[in-house]
């Protein structure tokens, strides 16, 4: 009898640890697995009767909120201006889950940082509803209007910095999609506009201000120049600028923007043929450089192939393999595999703004708690010192004569000293007699006031714009370029 008793109790104690093994594997191990799963109803209930934080811009406007409602799901997202702001805040959606600073800080909004804890247990104890905390931006409420107005219904991105902290001042992606219409409660609506995102031709959600790359064409000229000033050259250094450059173990022929001429097409002074943009003079300088010059260069300016966050995703700007002195020779002008973000073309004139020191760019200014108290705060930091104090004024000056009397003059303000350069970059497929199907990519980077920077904006539209004339960077984008310049310094009190 003993004997059975014992059995019992044996299976039975089997039978209870096996309980307390199956719990703690379910709610530990697995725990995260089912609570983050997308299907389980009850967490994502339960995070819509929180109040998530604000997204806001530095003055307190906010651009993203959670409003109450009288349906299941308590509190509703809501972005104002929703299309201006997408590429900063992204959305937050029941289906679709969750991009950019939604995506990146959601243990903030949604008030589950750790560093909230002792909130909750306060709101627990108190029975106050809990809420997330604040993400402050350093998006200008001018800067990006302005640019946002400026590209119009034409695709492309503008990205604008202040050169000396780093900070993200405008980001604007176009065109662009409304994340109201992701964060209804309404499930037909949010796959019925979803659904037509994603099937939009113009692709609105792509972020091409920070995660499209391009080819750079004539902007990638202030690297070389860069590179060129190291190696001992001046502004006024006399460089090869032939009317006709045929491109080392090849046949093919690199000829200059509309088969113009270069001074006196044989040479041409450094700083002139920036002014001008000419390609066979880079062209031939880059080879003098060498590959290792010019890719140490890029490196140094952040082009170096790697992604980065800051808090949000920047795809790595590159300037790709270079192979032979033919390859390295369009890639000196910013063709061939070079490809860059709108947001590394911006990050190419700060460096020379700033006097050689390129800072780390930033999009969070503070996080915040829900008293407001501030959890974080975003300090400047130098990512590169890219050249040397003297070295960036040449640039500057350089940069300031493109658009004083060169290709980027539709960049200028009246009473404000402004650096640019343009750029015309080939893209797609080619025809059979070697020129593109479609119209060239239209840049414009640059900075004001040249003599003390406050905003370095890089722009590009997509194509330029439209066919014709208007394909070269000085025509398309420097325009979108000045009016964001100009809303920027006069939001500051800068005339």
């Amino acid at each position: 009898m003993n004997r059975q008793i014992r059995r019992v109790t044996l299976f039975v104690g089997v039978l209870l640890l096996a309980v307390i093994v199956n719990l703690n594997w379910v709610q530990v191990i697995h725990g995260p697995q089912y609570r983050d799963n997308a299907a389980n109803q009850r967490v994502l209930l339960d995070e819509y009767k929180r109040q998530r934080g604000l997204i806001e811009l530095q003055g307190g406007t906010p651009i993203a909120e959670s409003v109450a409602t009288k349906d299941a799901l308590v509190y509703l997202r809501k972005y104002a201006n929703g299309p201006l702001y997408a590429p900063v805040t992204g959305y937050n959606s029941l289906y679709y889950g969750q991009s950019q600073i939604e995506s990146v800080e959601d243990s903030v909004l949604s008030g589950n940082d750790d560093r909230l804890f002792v909130q909750r247990l306060t709101n627990l104890l108190t029975g106050r509803d809990p809420r997330g905390g604040n993400v402050v931006l350093t998006i200008n409420k001018q800067a990006q209007a302005a640019a946002y107005q400026a590209m119009g219904n034409r695709r492309g991105a503008v990205v604008a910095l202040d050169p000396t902290t780093g900070a993200i001042l405008a980001a604007v992606s176009t065109p662009s999609y409304d994340p109201n219409k992701l964060s209804s409660h309404s499930a037909d609506s949010i796959k019925k506009a979803y659904d037509s995102y994603i099937n939009d031709k113009a692709n609105p959600m792509a972020n091409r201000a920070f995660t499209e790359t391009y080819p750079p064409g004539s902007v990638f000229k202030v690297v070389v120049s860069a590179a060129a000033l190291k190696a001992g050259k001046t502004p006024t250094s006399r460089i090869p600028a032939v009317n006709a450059l045929t491109l080392p173990g090849t046949t093919t022929q690199l000829r200059n923007f509309g088969g113009e001429q270069c001074a006196d097409g044989k040479t041409d002074t450094l700083s002139h043929a920036l002014q001008i943009s000419c390609n066979t003079a880079f062209a031939q300088l880059g080879m003098d450089l060498g590959t290792t010059a010019i890719r140490n260069e890029a490196a140094l300016f952040g082009i170096d192939d790697n992604d980065f966050t800051m808090p949000v995703r920047v795809a790595g700007s590159t300037i790709g393999p270079v192979v032979d002195q033919a390859s390295l020779a369009q890639t000196s002008i910013g063709q061939r595999d070079v490809r860059i973000t709108p947001l590394q073309g911006a990050m190419i004139a700060a460096a020379v703004a700033n006097k050689g020191d390129l800072k780390t760019p930033y999009l969070v200014a503070e996080e915040q708690g829900p008293n407001l108290a501030t959890l974080s705060h975003t300090d400047p930091s130098t990512l590169h010192q890219v050249m040397d104090a003297s070295q960036a004024d040449q640039l500057n000056q350089m940069m300031q004569n493109v658009v004083n009397n060169g290709t980027g003059t539709a960049a200028q303000i009246p009473g404000i000293k402004v650096a640019g350069k343009t750029g015309t970059a080939d893209n797609g497929p080619q025809k059979a007699d070697g020129t593109y199907v479609n119209p060239p990519h239209a840049w414009f980077s640059g900075f004001a006031p040249a003599d003390n920077p406050k905003i370095a904006v890089a722009v590009i539209i997509e194509n330029g714009g439209v066919a014709g004339n208007e394909t070269t960077g000085g025509l398309a984008a420097a325009p979108v370029a000045k009016a964001v310049m100009q809303a920027y310094l006069t939001s500051i009190g800068v005339k």
